[in-house]
């Protein structure tokens, strides 16, 4: 972690056209582009929850980044809440 930098977490929920379109590969992709941990996983409701750890402003280009998703997905709205960060994950995973 750079000097001046806050590590933080943020706990999303992705609502629009996300499951089946490769919203959650999309999220793993950038999250281990940006350096950040944490999971994507579908929910029964069909939206896509994203826990995510890193720095502060790399979340924030995540989340917009999550408001795109990948050219067949539709995102309607993306909500997020911002925690403190667990240190525990290894890695970015798509959980099925």
């Amino acid at each position: 972690m750079r000097p001046g930098t806050r590590q933080r977490q943020i706990v999303a929920r992705v609502k629009g056209h996300v499951q089946g379109v490769g919203y959650r590969a999309f999220c793993a992709d950038e999250a281990m582009r940006m350096n950040i941990t944490g999971y994507a996983k579908n929910l029964d409701d069909g939206r896509v929850e994203v826990v995510a750890e890193g720095e502060e402003a790399t979340l924030r280009r995540f989340v917009e980044r999550l408001r795109e998703g990948p050219t067949f997905a539709v995102v309607r709205e993306v909500t997020y809440r911002w925690e403190d960060p667990t240190g525990t994950f290894q890695g970015f995973e798509s959980v099925i």
